[in-house]
């Protein structure tokens, strides 16, 4: 039965977070903010919002290994499999961006959550409200960057048409399905925790995060077959930053976040510690600005010892 609840609590937070990417977008046209500015901030924020209602609800309901592996198992599972699986489709170009900008900030809010969290075994309101402080700048950044580039996040014009009670009955949809999808889903993991004898923390880094993945990797890999540009490796490092600033930032301004499983910080940072800092050496070796098939292989065969090693660390 808790498989149940993990497969309806995943998809209601897959249908919450698309209505409300939706009527973010159309309101923000409402609010005559620029394309530019929509695909930058109120898509990334709205995307991350099925993430930041599972790891809320699971500090809340004193599930804390759930609210900080979600991100730590999300952003592994965001370069080792729908990164790896995209470049076996298909060969990914890499702009010249990701070193400048996308990579070094990654690597920065990695480290520092990892700083935060190994200093005092917790993450505290201030902790967090530093982390969403620096992924403010690091927007304001992003943005004056991108005025430079007269290319564009392809967000759907149609949406600036949308009537006023159109955008508020998506908002509400999308409201209620995160805050029922992040309930059930976060109920499942624990009673499927309970069921295979293993942590939290495990299922929470593993099942969750796979799930919560699910949708990048099917955009991600139908972008790749129609041969679009649609997926770049700096939507991918974005997705990750975002996690740590705005899902666990946020979370924990709200409450304290404490580390109450050992695996966290003995295992499940320093893998997606790893994951962040080779793709530095997977873009300069030995093909230049390029995620090759090969390389892709390697990074799902890493993803999937990963796995394997999170389970059986619980045996």
């Amino acid at each position: 039965m808790s498989l149940v609840w993990i497969i309806l609590g995943l998809m209601l937070l897959v249908i919450g977070g698309e209505f409300l990417v939706r009527s973010s977008v159309a309101l923000s046209f409402k609010l005559s903010i620029s394309k530019m500015v929509i695909g930058m901030t109120v898509v990334s924020f709205a995307t991350s919002a099925p993430e930041l209602l599972v790891s809320l609800n699971a500090a809340l309901n004193e599930s804390p290994a759930i609210a900080i592996n979600n991100v730590i198992g999300s952003n592994i599972a965001n370069i080792g499999l729908v990164l790896g699986i995209t470049a076996l489709v298909s060969s990914i170009a890499v702009d010249k961006s990701f070193y400048k900008l996308n990579w070094p900030v990654m690597m920065m809010f990695s480290i520092a959550l990892y700083y935060f969290l190994s200093n005092d075994n917790q993450l505290s309101p201030i902790e967090g409200g530093t982390l969403f402080i620096a992924l403010i700048i690091f927007l304001i950044v992003l943005i004056r960057s991108a005025k430079k580039d007269t290319s564009t996040e392809a967000i759907d014009e149609n949406l600036a048409i949308v009537s006023n009670f159109k955008i508020a009955m998506w908002l509400l949809i999308g409201a209620a399905a995160l805050y029922f999808g992040s309930e059930w889903l976060v109920d499942g993991a624990k009673d499927l925790a309970r069921a295979l004898e293993v942590s939290e923390a495990v299922i929470a880094a593993t099942v969750i995060a796979i799930g919560t993945s699910v949708p990048e990797l099917a955009a991600s890999v139908i972008a790749a077959v129609k041969k679009e540009k649609a997926l770049s490796l700096g939507n991918l490092i974005g997705s990750n930053i975002f996690n740590i600033g705005s899902v666990l930032g946020l979370t924990s301004i709200v409450k304290t976040i404490p580390v109450t499983d050992v695996s966290i910080l003995e295992h499940d940072i320093f893998w997606m510690l790893a994951f962040a800092a080779v793709l530095i050496l997977l873009i300069f070796i030995p093909k230049r600005f390029q995620i090759s098939r090969y390389k892709g292989l390697l990074l799902v065969a890493a993803y999937g010892t990963f796995i394997f090693l999170a389970f059986k660390s619980q045996a």
